[in-house]
């Protein structure tokens, strides 16, 4: 019987509900096929907290084990911790986790030696076909001669030292941080991160349990955040984190309680990798992000340049134009310092450094990196995405002073205000976000194109 894993194999990753999609027989084969298209003799694997991961991954390791690998197993990570291990010891990496999605999801994120990511079009397809065609067949097609071996070994330690190394927060002033890790991987590795240094953490849900019995760990979704806002007001806290599952994006929310935008978060972090680089350097980002961001990238001397959404894309222009850090609007930061990969933490110890710096509030410091009015992403369900861009492409081509681009759905620019609307690759949703220099522009631009998308 033909097996069709397109439903479990995405984009960038895998990703299902466990065990009606897949189970440890079909990781074992993902772990096969892993080592074979990728070529490795060595790998490196780690997995998040929910009930499924370890068994998983240790299936994982022996589908790789099976087929002459040896697999060092650093056991219960964040996703930027696999890819610390994956740059720091020069191994592709497999990290089991399903991020923010709900308790009955798994995946797999997989990379390269380097922590070079594997999605569609850099080897994932192949992966896909190799595991397809062993399901339907009864398994792994021959045992290597001299299988690998399966080892432990643990690098939080490390991972924190190196960041640590990246950023100096040993004189800043001290700071109360509310760290919210939503029950996610945030609680294992933030205690050891910002250990020692001068910051009062006050945790919430440090416990780690997959099930997640406070709320969704997805701190995009604003009512995650509610309880972190919350208690920052109560504990007249400088700063508040919250971490999603596998703690690779980090949300700000400063000392009112007030989200900051990753837009903000995006424009400081670069403004201080531009000083650190001499001023000189090229920034990512992807194209709806807010206008300030090429903005202060130009005054500080560097070179903004517009991405896709994708942490696809994002880490293949970083990798082409050698670019210092990107950002994206769904609080992903990468660093060439950390291999081009994405990291919140990294992200958030420059935050920290840049607050400590200096004497002001969180509010009056990201300021001046939150210039513009914004809609928001907002969702519209339709029935024909292309049907509804042509109509959209239609009613503004040709309007005075109005640039299209369509690197990435629709983007619409003007002098005073821009839109962009891209299809979702997973469901039959539009997606617009909208940005202008006054709240009244950007509303009345939201509710044009919105009649338009939902017409």
């Amino acid at each position: 019987m033909a097996v069709d894993l397109s439903q479990l194999v995405k984009a960038y990753d895998v990703r299902g509900v466990v065990p009606d999609q897949w189970d440890e027989p079909m990781a074992e084969l993902f772990g096969a096929a892993f080592v074979d298209v990728v070529g490795a003799r060595a790998i490196v694997t780690g997995h998040d907290m929910r009930p499924s991961s370890p068994g998983l991954s240790r299936a994982f390791a022996r589908g790789a084990a099976a087929r002459g690998a040896d697999v060092t197993e650093i056991g219960l990570c964040s996703t930027d911790q696999l890819y610390y291990a994956s740059g720091a010891l020069d191994l592709p990496g497999a990290m089991f986790t399903a991020s923010h999605n709900p308790a009955q999801y798994n995946g797999i994120k997989m990379c390269r030696a380097g922590a070079a990511p594997v999605g569609q079009d850099t080897g994932l397809a192949e992966i896909r076909a190799l595991v397809e065609g062993w399901a339907e067949t009864g398994g792994i097609p021959e045992i290597a001669e001299k299988q690998g071996s399966v080892t432990q070994r643990d690098t939080l330690d490390d991972y924190a030292a190196y960041l640590r190394s990246l950023v100096d927060l040993t004189a800043i002033r001290p700071l109360k941080v509310v760290v919210d890790a939503g029950n996610g991987m945030g609680g294992h590795t933030v205690p050891t991160v910002l250990g020692g240094l001068p910051l009062d953490v006050v945790p919430m849900y440090f416990e780690l349990d997959g099930t997640f019995p406070n709320h969704e760990a997805n701190p995009l979704d604003p009512a995650n955040i509610v309880d972190l806002q919350k208690r920052v007001r109560e504990e007249g806290a400088d700063i508040g984190l919250a971490f999603d599952g596998d703690a690779d994006r980090c949300f700000v929310v400063d000392e009112r309680g007030e989200p900051v935008s990753p837009s903000a978060i995006t424009a400081l972090v670069a403004s201080r990798e531009l000083a650190k680089h001499g001023g000189e350097g090229v920034v990512i980002h992807n194209l709806i992000t807010s206008w300030s961001v090429p903005e202060v990238v130009e005054e500080c001397g560097g070179t903004p340049v517009r991405t896709r959404v994708g942490h696809s894309f994002i880490k293949a222009e970083m990798a082409k134009s050698g670019a210092i850090f990107g950002g994206e609007h769904s609080a992903h930061y990468y660093f060439r310092d950390f291999w081009n990969a994405d990291t919140g933490m990294l992200a958030a110890l420059h935050v920290l450094a840049a607050l400590g710096g200096q004497q002001g509030t969180l509010s009056e410091l990201v300021a001046q990196y939150d210039r513009y009015a914004a809609s928001g992403e907002i969702n519209s369900t339709v029935d024909d995405q292309a049907g509804r861009l042509a109509a959209l492409k239609e009613s503004y081509q040709g309007r005075e002073g109005v640039a299209l681009d369509e690197l990435d759905g629709l983007t619409v620019t003007a002098a005073d205000w821009w839109f962009n609307v891209r299809p979702s690759n997973t469901e039959p949703l539009l997606r617009l976000n909208a940005e202008a220099r006054d709240e009244a522009t950007v509303a009345r631009v939201r509710d044009e194109v919105l009649a338009i998308i939902r017409g």
